[in-house]
């Protein structure tokens, strides 16, 4: 009886202490379960990924992204990853319900025996209560966070898999060298890809969730070692490999190897235009952690043609224009090294340095570099830097180095590539400008710079700069005088032109740029000469409305205002815009949209945005066996009239010929284009085209003041058109331009506009429209429609004076 009394009692206590368990249990659950994080989202989570550009050879431009990581899932991760991490930090992972019973039971009797000193509380965590410490809770170290995370541990492993579980946890974690995820970390730690790493390397990286910084594998390489050391043991007691591969394992040095340097290509401005389209398109949030893969239109040799053509042609203004003098003076009481350090740099292309002058004599300087090296700077070398005076001007010629420099001027020099060379005296240019060339059936940017230096500043002049396009805009008058009649050889009159603007405004008296008139020519000569009074009489004979509508159907502008000084590009206009007018003139008069990007992928390798949207059924699928291509249908809108826009380019063609833009003809390739130069020459730009290229280029000060006097577009912006274009076009044939059907070339004197008769050096081929060719030479009459002929019987095509 007793001996059933006492197990009675027992039985009974037992039950009041489960009760009692029970209740504290569920008052645990109760209080610490409410207002919980919402589990469920971690079912969808795509941690955040780095989002890349392309140019469009594949070549990495730039990555985006506030985490760079590299998202694999379970099934494609190696198992000896996997064992490794599991070993590490969770062995019982694959059969506990969240949490590690035994674990906690030893962490709570650690954490009593610590009570009263300053250690930290132990934890027991399984991999799946760090899950939900890292995703949905805080480092908080407190019993409270404790309880909430175990508590949402069991529900997180009713709701997710365990390999759901264990992919949020490999791609999620931080593992130093700013890896986020196991697949980064394999990346920057060893150079490889995950399916490619040793078990001594996959057991270094399971070592490192706890502390990455405690085992680092340069700074600490002793515990980086014994920390690897300790997860292959852990491996070897759980049964995850044999003794071999344990003492193998064991046996190999801690070796780190510096991730292979990607090939990027350099393109700042491109990228930034990129970069804010994106964030427009997707988001800030998408950019930087949606894993975007981004095939962009840039072809990286244009790019670097680009840069380099931009780069020398604002050189060489800034040196015709002279010496602007030291950045600095160095003090001599200092330290000169400190000094030199200090300097700003910005700006600064990657082959110039920071000098200090240490002595000069009558043919040369002694320099010392920033890095304590002496060298020597000839007179040869500085003879451009004639002193800068007030208006763009110079003064006397250089004749020894002291009219130049004195010892401790602070100045920029560039290292000369023959041995033994010296060095050469640099100035940045305070000017700045901007090229783009893009494809002109397309509308496919293919370079883009958008200043001497992004470092120096980001505001991209391609794209952002609001300027007068002067004479560059005339082609845009023409074509709309073509479109009501005109030809090619249509007489203008080059003579004194005065319009009254209205009360209190005064009269308007445009001029030439050379100040003179030339009386009746060609409409032809109108461009190839950049005339302004006859480009003013054209527009006045077809009306600004005309005028307005051709240039804003072509894109120059949204909104041209309808007044007679637009016709010699008053309105403002960006270079990007006009490149891609003009790209309209050479394609025959198809509409484009300038665009950076070719393809947008999401991070599951879904296009989700593309540029050329037109469909191909013929195209999928198929294998290349010679027959014949399919046709893709061009579904581009017609927004001027082939034969107009090719009479503007074969206009434009007379500029390179004989015209504005002569220099040009130095390519030796079938080429086009325009000059610009507005009042006082603020602004220069040379816009222009082969037949499948079309480049845009503007030089001028940021805050707008004159090149000085000479300096036009055919001066300052050609010749860095002509070095970009002879470079681009290197190893591409001399294609002619594309001539649309109806077209007509006759021999014509390209002085006069009279039909030839033999050859000579003016005769050049004219592009008439059908019925517009003349036959005969007709009266000249001022202005207005033309007299009847007297003989009807005679077929001449007049032509008239406007």
């Amino acid at each position: 009886m007793r001996v059933l009394k006492t197990i009675g009692v027992l039985a009974l206590l037992i039950g009041v202490v489960g009760l009692l368990a029970g209740g504290g249990v569920f008052w645990l659950l109760h209080t610490y379960g409410r207002d919980l994080p919402d589990y469920a989202q971690l079912a969808d989570y795509e941690p955040p990924m780095v989002s890349r550009v392309h140019a469009g050879d594949g070549r990495l431009l730039a990555e985006f992204a506030t985490e760079k990581r590299v998202f694999v899932p379970v099934p494609a991760m190696p198992r000896r990853v996997i064992d490794a991490f599991v070993s590490a930090e969770d062995k019982t992972f694959f059969e506990h319900p969240g949490i590690d019973l035994p674990g906690i039971a030893v962490a709570a009797v650690r954490n009593l025996m610590q009570i009263g000193t300053d250690r930290r509380p132990v934890g027991a965590s399984t991999i799946t209560q760090q899950v939900t410490k890292n995703f949905l809770l805080t480092d908080a170290v407190s019993y409270r966070r404790k309880i909430r995370e175990i508590v949402l541990a069991f529900r997180i492993e009713r709701a997710l898999s365990k390999e759901r579980i264990l992919e949020l946890y490999l791609n999620q974690i931080y593992l130093g060298f700013g890896s986020y995820g196991v697949a980064a970390a394999a990346i920057n730690y060893f150079n490889k890809s995950l399916d490619e790493l040793t078990l001594a390397e996959a057991a270094f990286l399971a070592g490192l969730p706890k502390a990455p910084n405690n085992y680092h594998p340069k700074r600490r390489p002793e515990a980086a070692r014994a920390r690897r050391d300790y997860v292959i043991r852990r491996l070897l007691e759980d049964g995850r490999i044999g003794d071999s591969e344990a003492a193998l394992a064991r046996s190999r040095p801690v070796e780190i190897r510096t991730p292979d340097k990607v090939l990027i290509a350099k393109a700042e401005y491109f990228v930034e235009e990129v970069r804010r389209e994106l964030a427009d398109r997707f988001g800030e949030a998408q950019l930087y952690g949606g894993g975007l893969s981004v095939r962009t239109t840039l072809d990286p040799r244009l790019q670097a043609e680009a840069d380099r053509a931009l780069r020398n042609g604002l050189i060489a203004y800034d040196r015709r224009h002279g010496w602007r003098g030291p950045i600095a003076r160095i003090d001599p009481d200092r330290l000169w090294g400190p000094q030199l350090a200090g300097l700003d740099t910005e700006g600064m292309p990657d082959t110039w340095q920071l000098a200090v002058v240490e002595s000069v004599a009558e043919a040369a300087a002694e320099i010392r570099l920033a890095s304590g090296e002496a060298g020597t700077i000839p007179l040869e070398r500085l003879r451009w830097a004639r002193k800068r005076l007030e208006g763009q001007k110079r003064g006397p010629a250089v004749k020894r180095v002291s009219d130049v420099l004195t010892p401790g001027d602070a100045i920029v020099v560039e290292r000369e590539a023959e041995p033994d060379g010296g060095f050469a005296l640099r100035q940045i240019p305070d000017i700045d400008g901007a090229l783009v060339a893009l494809d002109p059936h397309t509308g496919r940017v293919l370079a883009l710079t958008g200043g001497f230096s992004f470092e120096a500043s980001e505001f991209n002049r391609a794209t952002q700069a609001r300027r007068q396009p002067g004479s560059a805009f005339k082609p845009f008058v023409y074509l709309a005088a073509l479109d009501h009649g005109l030809t090619p050889s249509s007489l203008v009159l080059d003579a004194p032109f005065v319009i009254d603007q209205g009360p209190g405004i005064g009269k308007w008296k445009p001029s030439n740029y050379t100040r003179r008139f030339y009386g009746p020519s060609p409409m032809r000569i109108g461009v190839e000469k950049s005339r302004n009074l006859m480009t003013v009489r054209v527009a006045q004979r077809v009306g600004m409305e005309a005028v307005a509508r051709h240039a804003e159907r072509l894109g120059v502008v949204d909104r041209l205002p309808r007044m007679l000084s637009m016709a010699l590009g008053a309105g403002e206009t960006t270079l990007l815009r006009l490149t891609a007018a003009y790209a309209m003139l050479v394609n025959g008069g198809r509409k484009i949209v300038p665009t950076f990007v070719d393809r947008i992928q999401d991070r599951n390798g879904k296009t989700v945005f593309r540029h050329d949207r037109r469909t191909c059924p013929d195209c999928i699928g198929v294998i290349w066996t010679g027959q014949e291509e399919p046709e893709v249908p061009d579904t581009r809108e017609r927004v001027a009239d082939p034969g107009s826009a090719y009479q503007v380019v074969s206009m434009l063609e007379g500029v390179v010929e004989r015209g504005t833009g002569r220099r040009i003809r130095a390519v030796g390739k079938p080429l086009a284009g325009k000059t610009g130069t507005t009042n006082d020459s603020l602004d220069t730009w040379f816009v222009g085209f082969s037949p499948d290229l079309s480049v845009g280029v503007f030089v001028g000060f940021d805050a707008p003041r004159t090149l000085g006097v000479g300096e036009t577009g055919s001066s300052v912006a050609a010749p860095i058109f002509r070095d970009f274009m002879k470079a681009a076009l290197k190893d591409e044939p001399a294609i002619p331009f594309r001539i649309p059907p109806g077209i007509r070339l006759v021999r014509v004197d390209a002085e006069t506009g009279l039909v030839a008769r033999g050859s000579g050096k003016s005769v050049i081929l004219e592009a008439f429209k059908p019925g517009t060719e003349p036959i005969q030479a007709g009266p000249v009459v001022d202005s207005g429609s033309a007299p009847p002929s007297k003989d009807p019987a005679t077929p001449a095509r007049r032509r008239d004076l406007y």
